[in-house]
C-alpha cells in the first residue's frame, strides 16, 4: 500500500513538473516567439544568413525595401534610399538601426497562431510613419555634411522624418575601407550625443522656473564677460546689458544662463535632466537610441558652463526633439514609434494611429506654456519669422563648441504651434557653425515639405 502511495505521489509531482514546464514554455513562447522566429537560424526566413522575407513600405504607401531569396531591392529614387538607408538597412547588414535586424519579427510576420507561414512566402507588408520624401528633402539639405534631422508627432508619437548623414545609396553600395572614420555606418540621430550648447538653455530654464522664486523676473547685467575668480570666465560674443529671462533666452546670454545655474544648482538641473529624459535611451519599435551623459558640478565656472550646455552635457540629438515635444504637449509628449500599428488596413491614411504611444511627463503645464511663449519670442525678435515664412516656429539654437580648431555643432531644435501640425524637430550639424543660419535653413526646408502633406 505504501508503495502504490509513493509512486502516486511521485506521479502526481511529475505531473505537477509537466504542467509547470508547458506553462513555463507556453510565456516564453508568447513572449519570445518573435524573437525565435526571427533568428537568423531559421531557413524558412534567411538564406546565407540575410533575411528573405518583408517589404517595407513609407507612410503614403511608398515602396522603401523589399526582402527576396535574391536579395534587398529598394526605392527607385536614388535620394530617397540614401535617405532611409539607416532605416531600410543596406545588403551587408552593417546598420544596427536597419529594419533587418530592428524589425525583423514585424517584417516576417510572426503571429503565435501560424508563425511566420504566409501562402506567398513573402512575410508582412510593414508601413512606416515615416514620410520618404520629407526625408529624401531632409537628406539634400544636410547636403555632404554631418549630422542628422528628425520630425515626429508630439500628440502620437508617429516619427515623420529619420535622416542621418553622411550616407551612401545602398543600392550601389561604395566600397568602405577599415579605416574610414567618417561615421556611415552610425544612425546619428538615434545613436550619437553631442554637446548640446545653448539648446540646452531651455532645460535650465524649465527647472528656474519650477524651483527659483521670481526666476522668470531674475535680470542680469552682461558685459560680455563674467568672472568666476582664477582666470575662469564665460564669454559672449556681445555685451547684452541687462537681460531677464526671456530676453536672455532671446539672446541666448552665457552670462545669463551662467549665473542662472549657480540659482538653480547642479543637484536639480540633475533631477531635470532626467524629467526630460535627456540622460535615457528610448527604444523607438526596437531601434535604440543612446542615453545622455552629463556631470553636476555643485557650483562654480564648471556648473555655469553646464547649465550653458557645454562643460560635459551630451544629449542625443532624439531626445532633444522630444523634450521640445513636451513643451509644446503642455508639459508631456507621446513616446515615439515608427511603425504603423494597422498595416494590413485597407485604407493606410484613416489607420494611422492617434496616441498609440505612451505619454511621457516632463514639466508642469505653467512652465511649458512660459517657455513656449519664449520660444516664440526667439523667433519673432530673434530669427525672424520670415525665415520660416506662413510657418509657426518656436525653436532654440544652438552652438556647440567642440574644442579644438574645428567649427561649432550646430543645433537648430523646437516645435511648430500649430493643431493641424504638430510636430517637433531637431537639427544637428558637425562642425555646421551657427545653429539659426545652418540647422535652421535646414529645419525650414523640411518643414516645408511636410506642409504639402
Amino acid at each position: 500500500m505504501k508503495k502504490i502511495e509513493k509512486r502516486a505521489i511521485m506521479c502526481l509531482l511529475l505531473g505537477l513538473v509537466l504542467v509547470l514546464g508547458v506553462g513555463i514554455f507556453s510565456y516564453r513562447y508568447v513572449v519570445n516567439g518573435a524573437d525565435w522566429a526571427a533568428y537568423e537560424g531559421n531557413r524558412d526566413v534567411y538564406t546565407k544568413g540575410d533575411i528573405k522575407m518583408g517589404v517595407l513600405y513609407d507612410r503614403n504607401g511608398e515602396l522603401l525595401m523589399r526582402n527576396t531569396s535574391d536579395g534587398m531591392k529598394y526605392n527607385d529614387n536614388s535620394n530617397v534610399r540614401k535617405a532611409l538607408m539607416h532605416i531600410t538597412g543596406d545588403k551587408d547588414n552593417n546598420i544596427s538601426t536597419g529594419a533587418n535586424r530592428a524589425l525583423a519579427d514585424e517584417l516576417v510576420g510572426y503571429d503565435l497562431i501560424n508563425g511566420v507561414y504566409s501562402l506567398n512566402q513573402e512575410g508582412k507588408e510593414v508601413h512606416l510613419t515615416l514620410n520618404g520624401s520629407a526625408c529624401a528633402t531632409a537628406y539634400q539639405a544636410l547636403g555632404d555634411r554631418k549630422g542628422c534631422v528628425g520630425v515626429y508627432n508630439y500628440k502620437t508619437g508617429e516619427m515623420i522624418c529619420m535622416v542621418s548623414t553622411p550616407t551612401y545609396d545602398p543600392k550601389h553600395p561604395p566600397k568602405i575601407s577599415d579605416d574610414d572614420d567618417s561615421g556611415v555606418y552610425i544612425n546619428r540621430f538615434t545613436s550619437a550625443k553631442y554637446a548640446p550648447g545653448s539648446t540646452f538653455k531651455v532645460l535650465t530654464a524649465a527647472a528656474a522656473l519650477e524651483t527659483v522664486e521670481g526666476s522668470q523676473e531674475f535680470s542680469v547685467h552682461c558685459s560680455g564677460v563674467e568672472d568666476y575668480g582664477h582666470g575662469d570666465k564665460v564669454t559672449d560674443l556681445s555685451a547684452h546689458g541687462d537681460v531677464d529671462m526671456k530676453e536672455a533666452l532671446e539672446e541666448s546670454c552665457n552670462v545669463y544662463f551662467g549665473q542662472l545655474a549657480q540659482k538653480v544648482g547642479g543637484r536639480t538641473l540633475k533631477k531635470y535632466v532626467g524629467k526630460a529624459h535627456l540622460d535615457e535611451g528610448y527604444s523607438i519599435d526596437g531601434i535604440k537610441t543612446a542615453a545622455g551623459t552629463f556631470e553636476y558640478p555643485r557650483k562654480g565656472i564648471d556648473l555655469a558652463w553646464t547649465g550653458i550646455g557645454q562643460y560635459k552635457d551630451m544629449v542625443n540629438p532624439c531626445a532633444m526633439m522630444i523634450f521640445m515635444g513636451g513643451i509644446a504637449g503642455g508639459g508631456s509628449a507621446a513616446e515615439p514609434y515608427i511603425v504603423v500599428r494597422d498595416s494590413w488596413a485597407d485604407s493606410l491614411k484613416e489607420k494611422l494611429p492617434v496616441g498609440d504611444g505612451g505619454q511621457i511627463e516632463m514639466i508642469e503645464a505653467s512652465t511649458a506654456s512660459t517657455l513656449k511663449e519664449m520660444l516664440a519670442n526667439n523667433v519673432k525678435n530673434h530669427y525672424g519669422s520670415n525665415m520660416f515664412p506662413g510657418l509657426d516656429v518656436c525653436a532654440k539654437s544652438g552652438t556647440a563648441e567642440v574644442g579644438g580648431d574645428k567649427r561649432p555643432n550646430a543645433w537648430f531644435a523646437g516645435f511648430l504651434d500649430d493643431d493641424a501640425h504638430p510636430y517637433a524637430f531637431v537639427v544637428m550639424v558637425e562642425n555646421g557653425g551657427y545653429g539659426t543660419s545652418v540647422a535652421g535653413s535646414i529645419a525650414n526646408k523640411v518643414l516645408q515639405d511636410l506642409m504639402l502633406y
